[in-house]
């Protein structure tokens, strides 16, 4: 038996690009210690996320994929596989990006397709999804708002995704808000995307997301791992904090997927979309 052992984080980030690494650090060593060999940080590690979702906000630093901060990242990764958003400038562009390092650099990258609010003014969208080989196995990624979306994760899974890394910077509601956020309806809608995701496409899930406060958004944290079946493994609640599971990766898979494989039994051929500029 071959088991993985994984962690999702939960954990504030901000515009101090320093302190983000010592963060980023103190993680990394963590889970080492801890035998970690997958280890999922969350949207925008690398200098924070945007402090408002009303429109043009102050951006995060923007960093050059081949550049030098994601050359540290992957320095300090070493031996472990870590997945971590950032800010990417791209030409004239910028895009919320993620990043996979080990020590030997740059295993896969992905841009956020779907974009919320006013996450626009500040950013440019991805245009798709992609799984990728790594020394853990084949993983894909997306960010935040991605996962409300099913097509995000099936894609991924139809790509040979066995893990799936979601990486987020999701808050709380911005309406009718609550003292606990363990009781906010966006902190509920955040896990149920983690869980039915998970459970669609029968792939193991981490779940990485930022907590406390940054500008005006509440940060849900509730990072987690969950299984195919859609049972979550370790869960940070809403602190800070590193969930982390112990998996044989293949064997669950296959387990899970032998009675009722929801990829093998597909019926693309059926799932016909109606053009919607005929009607009327």
């Amino acid at each position: 038996m071959s088991t993985l052992r994984m962690a999702a984080v939960a954990a504030p980030f901000d515009r101090d690009l320093e302190a983000d690494f010592a963060r980023i650090e103190r993680l990394i060593t963590e889970a080492r210690a801890g035998g970690v060999r997958l280890l999922a940080l969350p949207e925008a590690c690398l200098g924070g996320y945007l402090s408002s979702l009303d429109g043009p906000a102050e951006a995060p630093p923007a960093l050059d994929l081949d550049g030098p901060e994601i050359r540290r990242l992957a320095a300090l990764a070493g031996d472990l596989v870590v997945t971590a958003g950032y800010c990417e400038r791209a030409g004239s562009g910028r895009f919320n990006s993620a990043v996979c390092v080990t020590g030997d650099g740059v295993l896969g990258t992905h841009r956020k397709v779907h974009q919320p609010l006013g996450e626009g003014a500040s950013y440019g969208a991805g245009d798709g999804f992609a799984a990728f080989d790594t020394p853990v196995g084949r993983i894909g990624m997306m960010i935040c708002y991605d996962k409300a979306f099913p097509e995000s994760a099936r894609a991924l899974a139809l790509d040979g995704a066995e893990i799936i890394v979601c990486m987020s910077a999701w808050p709380g509601s911005r309406t009718n808000q609550t003292a606990n956020l363990a009781h906010d309806r966006w902190k509920r809608r955040f896990d149920l995307f983690d869980r039915a995701r998970a459970l669609e496409n029968q792939v193991v899930w981490l779940s990485a997301n930022q907590s406390g406060t940054f500008g005006s958004l509440r940060l849900v944290g509730s990072a987690k791992v969950v299984d195919p079946g859609g049972e979550v493994l370790a869960d940070t609640g809403v602190g800070a904090g590193m969930a982390v599971a112990e998996l044989d990766v293949a064997r669950t898979l296959e387990d899970a997927r032998r009675a009722m494989g929801h990829l093998r039994d597909r019926r693309p051929d059926t799932y016909r979309v109606p053009d919607l500029s005929m009607a009327g």
